[in-house]
């Protein structure tokens, strides 16, 4: 593709609320090339090998074992594959480093959380924000598994206000070191990692700095004891104490006072990276779920034939296909715009940074609503094992504990939600997103008169697609009046930015989920994609429910009068079905297919 022809079709960070997306133009797993495949074949072998098969001793605390898997990570080449070539990586592209996050994520939450922070926030700030001589000396060992790294931002004081941390960084009298003093808390990898990126302040500075620092026990380095944790019990987390730590100036990685924006643009790889990392554990727990409804007898039938467990099993379906596709649709577009920037003349490292940053808004979203829907389909998942599930001899209970992390870690989900808002209304602010525009339009359409016609829903999603336009304008009415009502206050309502985050969410990944369907129905046909065009309606229909009600929320909250009831009435005409699907019947066609292949096989 052309940078001409992807500058046309890829549309910017937050854009899919006022422009049309063309289901030729999203990417889905389905679109894999025969490269993606192996390595997702291979991640998968390696998974079921080393890690499913003894997930029981990732329970037993067991740190060196998470260590001694993570090697042989390291010895396949998993560890490096978002590593440039010319550092010992495998130089692969976005979407490929999403996919083997995805796969090698669904096991065990301890691993997961190890991988994570090593490939994440442990090399990448390097990569990214390095010195030429920094990245040399310090991603090949990283990239093999011959080092393992750690992210030292959080402090006692400093969780979501990442910026406010108290460790402080002293120049040495000959300005050749920096002193590092303070605590860190939460650190993963820290029992076990050979180097820390460390986040301390310099004399007063407005913001933090980032260092590169080698774990050196004697170098005024000590660890605290191993928290005692919910979930991810194999997962090394520990307190990390520098005092009068020595760090040579060359390790400053970045300039004075950037840390805390490399803080922030490593979480929002972190971010789409975490989503990826809940989408194999759903379908393991979909894959044990359908096995055990498939087998356990009750009232002389497996329990799969009851209304209620096929409900269970068709929503948890319906969550992770629906993930999916709003996961690789976002992680393609990010490929993309690296391309493009690359094309233009900037360094791989500007690039990847420059195209991870503009969909910060999709990244915040899919923390959100993928982790939401893992802890949601772990919950399930015990349900239907019922006692058995809240038992420790099963898998589930730990799914369900590891699966809670994801809702507090690389910024907790309320935070995202209101990023998510913040950053969108800031685009707009910008002109990067016209937002007024649409907004203006659709205050003039509640004072108009609506059209009676009868329209044509003959085609695949014709009404669907008409209901996710009317759904934008919902958003678009609400955060419009929002922002003309409380303007730059809108920050301190954040009851409002809540409710309408959730719109918003639900919008993206409704959409995200017709057009993977949508696309795929016209290459393989409609018959097909029966089940998956169940899954896009009932995920719609459910998307709907939770706009209308967060959507009345806010109007009612916010809206007095002649215009809070003009509002409710247009969200009743944006929310209108002219045919309701059969909800029912959505349901027990997706479970009928799942229970029929004893698993997820969507992907």
């Amino acid at each position: 593709m052309s940078t001409e022809a992807a500058n046309k079709d890829i549309l910017r960070g937050g854009q899919f609320l006022v422009k049309e997306t063309n289901c030729e133009d999203v990417f889905t797993l389905e679109d894999l090339n025969e490269e993606q495949r192996m390595m997702r074949e291979s991640t998968k072998e390696f998974v079921d090998r080393e890690l499913w098969a003894h997930w029981e001793r990732f329970e037993k605390k067991d740190y060196a074992f998470t260590e001694e898997t993570m090697r042989k990570a390291g010895e396949l080449g998993l560890l490096s594959v978002a590593v440039p070539e010319s550092y010992g990586g495998m130089g692969m592209g976005f979407v490929s480093t999403m996919l083997v996050c995805d796969y090698i994520s669904g096991a065990t939450g301890s691993f997961s959380t190890a991988f994570g922070a090593h490939t994440g926030i442990g090399t990448m700030p390097i990569t990214l924000y390095g010195t030429e001589e920094q990245k040399q000396k310090y991603v090949p060992k990283l990239a093999s598994g011959e080092w393992f790294g750690a992210y030292c931002l959080t402090e006692p004081g400093a969780g979501s206000d990442a910026n406010s941390g108290k460790t402080k960084a002293v120049l040495s009298e000959d300005g050749k070191f920096y002193n590092i003093t303070g605590q860190k808390m939460w650190i993963s990898n820290a029992g076990f990692c050979n180097l820390f990126i460390v986040f301390a302040r310099i004399e007063d500075d407005k913001n933090i700095t980032g260092f590169i620092v080698e774990n050196d026990p004697s170098n005024g380095i000590t660890l605290g004891d191993e928290e005692k944790k919910l979930g991810i019990h194999s997962s090394s987390t520990r307190q990390v104490f520098f005092n009068e730590t020595k760090v040579s100036v060359e390790n400053m990685l970045s300039t004075r006072g950037n840390g805390f924006k490399i803080a922030m643009n490593a979480l929002n790889v972190g971010r789409i990276k975490l989503a990826a990392a809940c989408l194999d554990a759903q379908r393991r727990v979909i894959g044990e779920a359908t096995k055990y409804a498939n087998e356990r007898i009750q009232f002389k039938t497996p329990i799969i034939n009851f209304g209620a467990i096929k409900s269970k099993i068709a929503e948890m379906a319906t969550s992770v296909y629906v993930d999916e596709s709003a996961s690789y649709r976002a992680a393609k577009n990010i490929e993309d715009r690296i391309a493009i920037r690359e094309a233009e003349g900037n360094t791989h490292q500007e690039a990847e940074l420059k195209g991870v940053e503009e969909y910060a808004i999709e990244c915040s979203i899919l923390k959100v609503a993928v982790s939401e829907d893992c802890q949601n389909t772990t919950d399930e998942g015990i349900q239907i094992f019922g006692g058995m599930g809240f038992s420790a001899d099963t898998p589930m209970e730990s799914a369900w504990r590891d699966s809670r992390i994801a809702r507090i870690y690389e910024g907790t989900n309320e935070i995202n939600r209101m990023l998510a808002v913040g950053m969108l209304v800031k685009k707009a602010m910008k002109g990067h997103v016209d937002l007024l525009g649409p907004a203006t339009a659709v205050g003039e359409e509640l004072m108009g008169i609506p059209s009676f016609d009868a329209p044509d829903f003959s085609e695949l999603f014709a009404e669907e697609k008409d209901i996710l336009k009317r759904l934008k304008k919902v958003f678009l009415m609400v955060a419009g009046s929002a922002v003309q009502k409380f303007g730059p206050e809108l920050e301190n309502h954040q009851q409002l930015m809540l409710a309408a985050s959730d719109i918003l969410i639900e919008v993206y990944m409704a959409e995200s989920a017709l057009l993977r369907t949508e696309k795929n129905a016209k290459r393989f046909g409609e018959e097909a994609q029966a089940t998956q065009i169940a899954m896009s309606r009932l995920y719609l229909f459910n998307a709907t429910e939770t706009i209308i009600r967060r959507g009345k929320e806010a109007i009612v909250s916010f809206a007095e009068g002649d215009e809070q009831r003009m509002m409710l009435m247009g969200l009743k005409r944006f929310t209108k079905y002219t045919n309701y699907p059969n909800i029912v019947a959505l349901r027990t066609q997706i479970a009928d297919k799942v229970s029929a292949d004893n698993g997820y096989t969507f992907d």
